[in-house]
Order: structure tokens, then sequence, then C-alpha cells
């Protein structure tokens, strides 16, 4: 008999959060799965409750025992940030600890919504062994309807969007821009002032600005409140398909 199993990856994030929904509402078999990391809001896992009791399943947590699930291990000892391949955070803490739970024959569901099909190309052009079930991209849902269907059933959105950040990750995250980390400054100077003494122990920057046409490094400490434009306020908005989508979670929960 087959051991195949569709793993929906959560990541107490909106998107993967309703992707995980829908999966279930299928009626098929799921696996949930959830790479926790230490440098996530505390509000996090009372929103990965709030899921499950949605969901009506537990979620499975993994870690990198590694590095403790922390970024701050993770580049103090591998002494990387970020650069042209990505952060090696993410490859560490959620990359590695995904493919060492996979199995070959594992559908796997992620919150790639219908803004990001380039996401999802560059996915399967980069992992043509894993099989991935877009399914919000299926039910052409973008981020906004996710934020919304969450809010339409009474799940409390995590703090961090609260905040006004659009996407759920790590308090600090290195792929942030000039405008993230000012908003980061105001919000959260004790993570600002860790990451700034971070670049300094390694001597390395996760900052790159443009001016009058020169893109340049600067380090966090050089960064000024004028520099970046990160939006203050995250809209929710629910759209037709958000409808559709919605009535396919009441009508699984109902049956």
């Amino acid at each position: 008999m087959s051991d195949s199993r569709t793993v929906s990856w959560f990541s107490c994030g909106a998107a993967s959060a309703v992707a995980t929904k829908l999966a279930l509402a299928t009626g098929k078999d799921i696996t949930i799965a959830y790479c926790g990391i230490q440098e996530e809001h505390p509000d996090n896992l009372r929103f990965l409750r709030d899921c499950e009791a949605w969901f009506g399943q537990e979620i499975i947590l993994l870690g990198n025992e590694k590095y403790n699930g922390s970024i701050y291990e993770v580049f103090e000892k591998t002494r990387y940030l970020v650069g042209p391949s990505g952060a090696r955070c993410t490859t560490e803490l959620k990359k590695n600890v995904r493919k060492a739970f996979e199995r070959p024959d594992d559908v796997q569901v992620f919150g790639y919504t219908a803004e990001e099909q380039n996401r999802v190309d560059r996915f399967i052009d980069a992992n043509p062994q894993v099989e991935i079930w877009p399914i919000l991209v299926e039910n052409g849902l973008s981020k906004e309807d996710c934020l919304a269907i969450l809010k339409k059933n009474d799940i409390e959105l995590p703090e961090m969007y609260k905040l006004g950040y659009r996407n759920n990750n790590c308090i600090g995250c290195v792929k942030g821009g000039a405008g993230y980390w000012n908003k980061i400054k105001v919000d959260f100077p004790e993570v600002f002032e860790r990451m700034a003494q971070t670049e300094e122990l390694l001597g390395r920057t996760i900052l790159r600005i443009q001016e009058k046409g020169v893109k340049r490094r600067i380090t966090l400490r050089e960064l000024t409140p004028e520099k970046g434009d990160y939006p203050s306020e995250q809209a929710i908005e629910c759209g037709f398909l958000c409808e559709l989508a919605d009535d396919k979670i009441k009508d699984a929960d109902d049956e």
C-alpha cells in the first residue's frame, strides 16, 4: 500500500492557513507541518492554536536543532546573512527542515497566492522532483483574499499583520528593505539593535539602496528615517473569488 501523503506547509501566515483549510475542505487526508523559528512574534503560537481549532487537526511542529531554530545562530555559525542566493536562515531553518521531513511521493501544499504564479514557476524549476499543489492559485486567491477569509471566519490575525506588516515573517527579516527596517526600528527597537550588532559582528550588511540611479549597500546604523516607504496599514479586501473559496470552506464544515 502506498504511503503517499499530502503535506500542507503551515507558516503562521494568512495564505498558508487558508491553503491548508482549502486542502482539508477537499476531503483529502492532509498532514499539516510547521517549521518553527525563535524570532517569530510570540503571538504566532496563539494563531497556530486558533488555526488548529479551525482545521480540527493538530499541526506537526518541526525545527532545526543544530541552530536551535534561531536565525541569529544561523548567522553567527555560517557568517552569512543574505545575498543573491537568498537568506541562509531560510535555507537552514525552513528549506532543509522541509527536505528532511518530506517523502519522495508527497504532494506538497504551499501558500503561494494568485499574484505569485512566478514564484510557483521558479519553485517547480528549482525542485522538479517535488509535486506541488498550488491550491490558492487554482482558486485565484490573492494575499488580500486570504486575510479577508480569516477575518470572516473569526480567526484573529497574527499580531504582525495588525501592526501593518505585509508578511508574518520573523521580526526583523534580512530580506526586508529600507522602509521595512525603518518600521522595525520604531516597532521593535531591540530587534533593530540586535541586527545592527550582528552586521557589525560579521562585517556584513543587509540593505541595498538606490540613490540618484546608483545602488549601494548601507549598514543599519547608516539608515535614516526618510529612506524606504513601507505601508503603515494593511488593506483587507474580499473579492468574488474569495467568496467562492469561503463557500467551499463552509460547505465542507457543514458536512
